[in-house]
């Protein structure tokens, strides 16, 4: 029995939305979609066999190393307290002013950006240290829960970014290209962030209360800056700086990440072998699942391009008369409103098979756009009702904080992203210069 392209994208793009909707995790949910897909459109039981055969190859990738070295490099800098140690030099450094621990949180969130490569460890992190220093300064959560939330979505931008290096997977990207396209707009969203702050304590102060902080001398700030934050920037560099220089590939710049984590956590004296069994048993459990997620999302654009619903999504999409911007603008739309249902993971699997090849027919830079849908999945995590940070924020704020609440908070972030958005519209430049050095 034949399909029509548009009957075939529906019942496997439906099918797995109705999946997750049952509260199916994501990868089960493609995997059975896969399995029912292979047997329809592949030809019964022998699709099927077929499709377990491939699978091993959607995994046995020398590049796909990356992701636990660069999950592990997170797990040992949270594990081992050396997150901790980079708060206590930026809160002595900075002096007394409206939206102080604002400020702070912004800071430290974006080096931590740097060191994990997780928004939700990030966001999870920063709230659970700072919310209740906050709460007693009566900070007011547009400037206690706003500023955390929006700052830890920066790890999906700034490298090492683990669902950065998902999506180049995922996509068949070059993976060094997509992280350092994602440094320079992930620091002028931290920027924006600020500015935000700036903003929102000038017109209402009292909503972060400004309060006496014991000045710290110029040596001493310099001290804490040559002690604590300047040799977490080996870290950055052993990342960015190795591929920019072209002296290691993205995997063996994570590698090096690793070994200089290692390295700062021994001379901080904060080596032990619990901290390293933890942060082994957390770097194993992501592991597999991010594994399991590559093997199937891959599955599912092999049936999906086998069955033509991908041929007639692009010949679909291409004939509408929206114009090259008019057709971005509708593809990060449907992101956008992915993104209030599913999570980032699930948005990369269902829109990555059939987003990509339009983009490339429409001209566009496939490694700008990867940043284009990474800033989407960044929006999407603060958007209601289903945005996964409003829900981690929910899980470490402060009882009796309303779920609205905490929406409202993250607004104005979102109002950052998308001048951040526009930023890379009108000037692509921005995400494509570093690359462009590398090559």
């Amino acid at each position: 029995m034949g399909f029509e392209w548009y009957e075939a994208a529906l019942m496997m793009i439906g099918s797995v939305l109705v999946l997750m909707g049952l509260s199916i995790p994501v990868a089960f949910a493609f995997l059975l979609i896969n399995i029912a897909g292979a047997y329809i459109f592949m030809g019964g039981w022998r699709g099927v066999v077929q499709l377990v055969a491939n699978s091993g190859d959607a995994v046995a990738s020398f590049v796909l190393v990356t992701v636990p070295l660069f999950i592990l490099m997170g797990t040992l800098f949270f594990h081992s307290g050396l997150a901790l140690k980079i708060i206590g030099a930026v809160d002595r450094s900075l002096s007394k002013a409206p939206g102080r621990l604002s400020y702070i949180a912004i800071i430290t969130s974006t080096i931590f950006a740097a060191l994990s490569g997780s928004n939700i460890a990030n966001t999870a992190m920063m709230g659970h240290l700072l919310l209740p220093e906050m709460e007693k300064r009566n900070y007011k959560p547009m400037m206690s829960i706003g500023p955390i939330m929006g700052s830890g979505g920066l790890a999906l931008l700034i490298p090492p970014s683990t669902l950065g290096v998902l999506l180049g997977s995922i996509a068949q990207l070059n993976i060094a290209a997509l992280l350092l396209a994602g440094m320079l707009p992930g620091l002028v969203l931290g920027a924006l962030y600020m500015a935000v702050v700036k903003i929102q304590s000038m017109a209402w102060p009292e909503a972060a209360p400004a309060y006496d902080v014991e000045p710290a001398p110029l040596l001493e700030k310099l001290r804490l800056f040559a002690v604590y934050v300047l040799p977490m920037s080996l870290v950055v560099f052993c990342v960015v700086g190795f591929i920019l220089l072209g002296i290691a590939t993205p995997t063996e710049s994570a590698a090096f990440g690793v070994l200089s984590v290692l390295a700062l956590a021994a001379c901080y004296r904060c080596l032990s072998v619990k901290m390293l069994k933890k942060s082994l048993i957390s770097t194993l459990h992501v592991s597999v699942m991010v594994f399991f997620i590559i093997l199937t999302s891959k599955n599912f654009s092999q049936i999906l391009a086998f069955s033509g619903a991908t041929r007639g999504l692009i010949d679909a999409v291409t004939m509408l008369d929206f114009g090259t911007y008019g057709t971005l603008a509708l593809l990060f739309g449907v992101l956008l409103v992915l993104g209030m249902f599913v999570d980032g993971i699930a948005m990369m699997l269902l829109t990555i098979p059939v987003f990509f090849p339009i983009i490339t027919q429409l001209g566009f830079d496939p490694i700008w756009f990867a940043l284009i849908m990474l800033l989407a999945i960044e929006m999407s995590g603060t958007t209601p009702p289903m945005g996964l940070i409003l829900f981690v924020m929910q899980g470490v704020a402060p009882k009796g904080t309303r779920f609205w609440t905490i929406v409202k908070a993250g607004f104005p972030y979102l109002a950052a992203d998308a001048v951040l958005l526009l930023l890379l519209i009108l000037m692509p430049g921005l995400a494509l210069w570093l690359p462009s050095l590398m090559r």
